[in-house]
């Protein structure tokens, strides 16, 4: 008996031996990576953060882990994400495959799109189209107010009471993207938008949690009916009702009078009638996912954690009613351009969007091919993953790296000055396509509600906890906040 079990432990070890992992000649280090696992149980998988930072004192600002037998190189610090993704941006601008989210998303649409041909001609269209959208007779910033106007009719009707303002902020973002992409909007408790945004919220869970991990270190657990599998699921559903928005448009459009970015879309699939475009419904589809995904979840929990802070920093609050206050006063609501007069207001924003950190390791890039940086050799195809959280809480960055303040962003005479370390979109030319929209929606929603209400923190609450949820997009935890209507607007 004592034999055999000797003899299993003999064989054991030589298949580990013939399976181990060995890194590339000159490649960045890291831990020992396990057979079959990698570096899978050298990480916290409900939130790795704090590990990477471990490693990153560790092995320096370049270090490797593996995902099951794949490296994937962790960039960190300023100087070096901006040298690979900005002075090296082709090198380094590829999407990796054989991830959860790049089988979700077939790599289409613009955000998860490989480098190429495709994402080049849909991330231009994209761009102009949301640049120039005067679509139909309302500008951006109009259907921004609009839609805003829904949140204070809900707020003033809780006057003095408390409200869980997730579902409510989530909805708003839904709503804008969707007035964008599809010209529609839908009531906070319309049926379909709700459904809409639980499967959003579901696809965000698995995507965020340890399930996605397994995925993309285990491929043999692939087929097995997991959890990770009602991703898809929701997936194909929301691709079935992207179908019927675009049959319905079809229906109705008139060509050359754009409402909307379908219509958009559509009108350049007249245009490009030959075999060699990259331009189809099918990838319409899947860009409709992919924006109105992206347009949801991260500009929600953006504004959740500034009315967190605001709430829990009330003199910073107070602060920026002021500075509305003074600008505004005699005006009916805020303009985008009042950004201008309140570099108080300005600066608390994106000090909010650097305390968020919504999306911490950016979207996963990978090498076009094989290249060097900072002194190693990268291979083509390995996935780079840019530890966003490094730069936005970086020493010798930032004034005050590990605290709210924003005085991060103003400068000795209190004018808003941005750090070029201010990267929460990402940078170079695969940042976020939506990064105007986002400036807008924050500015806008934050200024209008601080005019009219006063956000207080319930005092059955307990401390704050301002831990977020880790996950791809970094989720605040839920809160109740108490409204007050101001008596100083309009006045």
């Amino acid at each position: 008996m004592l034999g055999s079990l000797i003899l299993l432990w003999i064989c054991i070890f030589f298949i580990f031996l013939l399976v181990r992992i060995q890194r590339p000649k000159n490649f960045p280090p890291g831990p020992r990576p396990l057979p079959v696992f990698g570096n899978l149980l050298h990480v916290n998988m409900a939130n790795p953060l704090k590990d990477f930072e471990r490693f990153a004192e560790r092995y320096g600002n370049i270090f490797s882990l593996y995902t099951g037998s794949r490296p994937a190189v962790f960039l960190n610090s300023f100087e070096v994400i901006k040298e690979a993704l900005v002075t090296k941006a082709q090198d380094f601008s590829g999407r990796p495959q054989d991830f959860m989210i790049s089988h979700i998303s077939e790599n289409k649409g613009v955000i998860l799109a490989n480098y190429g041909p495709l994402w080049k001609d849909h991330r231009r269209f994209a761009l102009m189209t949301m640049r120039n959208f005067g679509l139909g007779k309302q500008s951006m910033e109009e259907r921004i107010l609009g839609e805003i106007s829904h949140i204070v009719a809900y707020l003033d009707k809780n006057d003095g009471g408390t409200v869980n303002p997730q579902n409510m902020f989530h909805k708003f973002a839904s709503n804008v993207i969707g007035l964008v992409l599809f010209g529609s909007r839908f009531d906070y408790n319309n049926e379909f938008l709700q459904s809409f945004v639980q499967l959003f919220t579901d696809i965000s869970k698995i995507l965020n949690g340890p399930w996605n991990m397994i995925y993309d270190t285990l491929p043999l657990l692939r087929f097995l009916p997991l959890p990770f599998k009602k991703a898809f699921d929701h997936v194909k559903k929301i691709k079935d009702i992207n179908k019927s928005l675009i049959a319905e448009h079809k229906s109705t459009r008139v060509p050359g009078e754009p409402r909307d970015f379908i219509d958009c879309y559509l009108d350049e699939l007249d245009k490009r009638q030959n075999d060699g475009s990259t331009f189809s419904e099918y990838q319409l589809i899947m860009n409709i996912l992919d924006l109105h995904f992206a347009g949801t979840d991260t500009t929600s929990n953006t504004i959740l954690t500034a009315f967190l802070y605001l709430m829990n920093h009330p003199e910073v609050q107070a602060k920026c009613q002021q500075e509305i206050d003074d600008v505004l006063r005699g005006k009916d609501h805020a303009s985008y351009e009042d950004r201008h007069e309140m570099p108080y207001t300005q600066a608390v924003i994106h000090e909010v969007q650097r305390v968020a950190n919504t999306v911490p390791l950016s979207v996963f890039h990978c090498t076009t091919k094989d290249t060097e940086l900072m002194g190693y050799n990268i291979p083509k195809g390995t996935v780079i993953i840019p530890n966003l959280t490094s730069v936005l809480k970086e020493e010798g960055q930032w004034k005050f790296p590990h605290e709210f303040n924003p005085d991060n962003f103003l400068n000795e005479q209190g004018q808003f000055e941005k750090p070029e370390a201010f990267i929460p979109f990402s940078t170079g030319p695969r940042a976020c396509l939506g990064e105007g929209l986002a400036r807008m929606e924050l500015f806008l929603v934050i200024v209008t509600l601080l005019r009219r209400f006063q956000f207080v923190w319930p005092d059955d609450a307990g401390e704050p906890d301002y831990t977020p949820v880790y996950g791809i997009t970094m989720t605040p935890k839920p809160y109740r906040m108490n409204i007050k209507c101001r008596q100083t607007v309009q006045q």
